[in-house]
């Protein structure tokens, strides 16, 4: 394997680190700070500075409501609360990419290639599903119109059974043992 693709993390650590926040795929700006290898105030500093490459589309802060719903979904002691201090920045993939402008280091390049990497992944498997889910969709309305000839089937079937029930018992034809 080149060293272009060669993963500094394994994928999971880095999935682990997406989530849904408005039903869109962000990473925190704690998480993108340990993986860079920089503080988190630091991050924060250079986004600040460079504050025009950073559209709401981009990138955002929790609301008040939003960051009392995290902090108490995932702290587990006042003391800790995750280190969610602050309101934290959530970046979009296009967030994601647009800080390895601003923090140019060789680590933050190879772990933001990788995540690039990563949400390419699920961006696949998410159109795969939906792809899976046509066909899915496609083999049940086939099978509505199956089912109804399948009960024919099954109707005509019970008819049989009730007709050999109902028939005399026919005398048995071949050798008869004492």
């Amino acid at each position: 394997m080149d060293i272009a693709n060669k993963s500094i993390l394994p994928d999971e650590v880095l999935m682990n680190k997406i989530y849904m926040i408005r039903g869109i795929k962000i990473m925190l700006d704690r998480d993108l700070a340990e993986l860079y290898g920089v503080e988190t105030k630091r991050l924060k500093e250079q986004v600040k500075r460079n504050r025009e490459r950073f559209p709401v589309d981009f990138m955002f802060e929790l609301t008040d409501s939003e960051f009392t719903n995290w902090r108490s979904q995932f702290a587990t002691s006042n003391s800790d609360k995750m280190g969610l201090r602050y309101k934290p920045f959530c970046f979009t993939e296009h967030g994601v990419l647009m800080l390895s402008t601003v923090l140019n280091n060789a680590k933050a390049i190879q772990v933001n290639i990788q995540i690039m990497r990563i949400f390419t992944q699920m961006r696949k498997l998410l159109s795969d599903n939906s792809e899976f889910r046509l066909t899915l969709e496609e083999l049940r309305k086939k099978t509505e119109n199956n089912t109804k000839n399948i009960e024919v089937v099954f109707q005509y079937l019970d008819e049989l059974i009730e007709k050999t029930e109902e028939q005399k018992p026919r005398t048995q034809i071949g050798f008869k043992i004492g």
